[in-house]
């Protein structure tokens, strides 16, 4: 099983030289990818807070790494035009040498939608449209296409994308975001607050996306499962989600929860680690170490 560390995004402020120390940590110490949330802003306790943009930090983190893969974790599509998106995913893409994994879904977060002026109703209908148009373009097509939210005319990728472009991912549960995914992609994706960040609840929801690769006409054995998982190294209060437990303890146990997941048949794992600070990045090179042996 792959183990790859989500980059800081409201925790606390972080600035782009301590980013840039976390990503070097990250590929120094092993670990197999840096992923990057992508939101606008949030609302915590009352306060408004938010992330740096989330594809000016893939391009950075691609030009300072080597050999870890990248990605958004996940990228929301009704925040773009879907085929600038697509030029923007085949530029990081580039500059990564073919390191980029494309997360993609049609966020959720209603504030923030509605602050920078996005349209909030209607995401999965308008995500359907984008899908089609990134993963066309990313595969080299020239695409006309008119849709209720999008026209293209002989759209295409100039220089293009390498190979058949980044491997796709979808990060839903939901059951018309996965019919219109699963046909395309090559991983699934679940975020921690949807299976308890326990891997005993993950089963039901692993049988529920069997079921959805089976009706969207596709085996099962097909599609790379992968899940973020939340590890936490301090006794402070949660800086993270209060709906769930994270995974605390040794690294001996917190090594034996995380292989229970690869007893699943997920492939890789995004650890969000709360404190993330490089000293909690460090606990957790000890952790994915005892997965290796």
């Amino acid at each position: 099983m792959k183990v790859g560390v989500q980059l800081p995004e409201v925790e606390r402020p972080v600035r782009w030289s301590e980013l840039a120390q976390m990503v070097t940590l990250i590929e120094a110490a092993g670990f197999d990818s840096v992923w990057v949330g992508e939101h606008l802003l949030y609302e915590v306790d009352g306060t408004r807070v938010g992330p740096w943009e989330a594809w000016s930090v893939l391009a950075a983190v691609a030009a300072i790494t080597e050999r870890v893969a990248i990605g958004p974790l996940v990228a929301a599509l009704p925040f773009h035009n879907p085929a600038v998106f697509a030029k923007q995913a085949a530029t990081v893409d580039e500059i990564s040498g073919g390191r980029l994994i494309l997360g993609v879904g049609a966020g959720w977060n209603e504030l923030e939608f509605r602050a920078f002026g996005l349209p909030f109703q209607r995401r999965v209908s308008r995500f359907a449209e984008a899908f089609e148009i990134v993963r066309r373009l990313l595969g080299g097509e020239q695409v006309v296409f008119q849709g209720e939210f999008y026209e293209l005319d002989r759209a295409e990728l100039l220089p293009r994308p390498r190979g058949d472009g980044p491997p796709l991912m979808i990060g839903s549960n939901g059951g018309r975001m996965l019919s219109v995914a699963l046909p395309h992609v090559e991983m699934w994706n679940s975020w921690y607050t949807a299976f308890g960040n326990d891997p005993a609840e993950l089963s039901g929801l692993l049988a529920r996306i069997d079921r959805a690769c089976e009706a969207a006409g596709r085996d099962p054995a097909t599609l790379e499962r992968t899940v973020a998982v939340l590890l936490k190294f301090d006794d402070e209060p949660s800086r993270r989600s209060a709906e769930v437990v994270p995974i605390t303890g040794s690294a001996q146990h917190m090594a034996a929860v995380l292989s229970q997941f690869a007893d699943l048949g997920v492939s890789h794992v995004q650890l969000v680690l709360d404190p993330i600070t490089l000293d909690s990045i460090e606990q957790a090179a000890e952790v994915r170490a005892l997965l290796s042996e």
